[in-house]
Parts: structure tokens; sequence; C-alpha cells
């Protein structure tokens, strides 16, 4: 059994840690459906696993990674999206072992795990089936649903009339932590509200292409993540956060 022809490359680059979350999760997705696409996977992950024990991985020698550091690609002002991933160099033994000198070389940028976990799991969220636990429009079911199974109680306002109109609920895991994600919609697209105990970092940003937006409230933390634009989402935060004061016992 063989893999698909056009994952093959996709599949090399899950093993390696070369794809961004949306098509890693597009790859894990095609892969839980597709035997031949598994098989290849695993048996790369088998290779990948054996070039990385001792007596069998070889270091880079201190000329080639100084060849590798005098590089004009590897200065600070080259931009990185131009390097090549190490999954489509050929070559075995010598190609990996200057990855690995590259890798100690020319440290990744100082992107937030949490973010990519966010973004992750969003687009994990559109695959058929995993969007919602509970699917309703009425905040007297989602709300409900989360008792007993996280020990606090997310805010789950109905903001149809601004625009978002409530699509259910669902348990997913950030950071190996439980919370609650509450589904919205925009349009045709997707708003996921993730909220857990806690403060965390209050910001916006965009990682891969999807805009994240973070707040603190009520000892709650409260991270929405959305492909729409980010004046959109600081439509559906400020309409999130009003409905839910409004719905608070004074």
């Amino acid at each position: 059994m063989t893999a698909c022809p056009d994952q093959e490359l996709l599949l090399g680059g899950v093993v390696d840690g070369e794809l961004d979350a949306a098509n890693t999760a597009m790859v894990e997705a095609h892969v839980a459906r597709c035997d031949g696409c598994r098989e290849e996977l695993e048996r790369l992950q088998a290779i990948r696993n054996l070039l990385a024990t001792d007596g069998v991985r070889q270091a880079a020698p201190d000329a080639l990674v100084r060849r590798i550091a005098a590089l004009p690609e590897l200065s600070e002002q080259a931009p990185r999206r131009h390097a090549l991933p190490s999954w489509l160099v050929p070559g075995a033994a010598g190609a990996l072992a200057a990855s690995l000198a590259l890798a100690t070389i020319t440290p990744l940028t100082s992107a937030s795990v949490v973010d990519e976990q966010l973004v992750s799991s969003h687009v994990r969220s559109l695959q058929p089936g995993h969007l919602t636990d509970v699917q309703t429009t009425s905040q007297h079911i989602v709300k409900p649903w989360f008792n007993g199974r996280i020990d606090f109680a997310p805010p789950v306002p109905e903001l149809a009339t601004q625009g978002f109109p409530l699509a259910g609920g669902r348990l997913d895991s950030i950071e190996g932590k439980t919370v609650a994600a509450i589904v919205y919609r925009r349009r045709l697209h997707t708003v996921n509200l993730y909220v857990w105990p806690g403060d965390g970092p209050v910001r916006r940003r965009t990682e891969e292409g999807f805009a994240i937006d973070q707040w603190n409230d009520g000892g709650l933390h409260f991270a929405a993540v959305s492909d729409i634009g980010p004046g959109e989402l600081d439509e559906f935060k400020a309409a999130f956060r009003a409905s839910a004061h409004a719905a608070t016992p004074r």
C-alpha cells in the first residue's frame, strides 16, 4: 500500500515539524482516513527515530558548521521564509547532519506555543464532526452542558442580534488543560472562544493567517480565534464582553 502522491512531501514535513499548524491539521485529518499515508507516516517516523539513535546519528564537522554559519542566507537581515525546509533537501545522513547543525545555529522565532495550539485546535475543529460536542443556538443548553465537565462556569451569551449567532460548545485542551470552547458563527465563518481559569497574556496577533484576541475577565482567560478580520474579531470581543457583563449578577 502506497501513500497518496500529493501527500508524500507533506508527510515528511509533519515528521520533521516543518509544517504550520493549519497544514499539519489537514495532513493529520487525511492520515486518519488513509491507510497508505498512515503506513508511510509510520515508516518515516521509524527512520527518523533510527537516525536519532546513538551510534547512527553523526554530528556535523566543525568546518561544516562554520561554513553554514557564514552563509549570507543565515544572517539576521535575511528573511527566514526563503530558507528551504530540511525535508526537501536530497541526501540522507549528510542532509540530516546539516539540518541539525542549522537548527543549533539559528533558533526558531519566538512564536507563542499557546497561540500555535489555539490555531491548531481551531483548524481541527473545522473538520467534520469536530466543531461541537453540544450543538445548539441556546445559551440555556450550552451553559448547563459545561456543568460537571469542567470546574468553572464560562459565560455563554447569545450574540445573534450582534451578528455572531451561537453554534454550540465543546471541551478542548490547551497546554494540557481542559478548556471550554464556545462556538459562534460570523456569516460562513467560525469563531472559537476558548475559556479557562486564571490570567494569561492580553494581546492581539495573527498566527498562520488566523486572528487571535486574548483577554482576562472575572478570573477567567479568554482567547478568540477566527479567520475573520481583526476588526470583526474586535466587534465580537466587544459584543461578548458587554453581554457577559450585563448577565453577571451584581
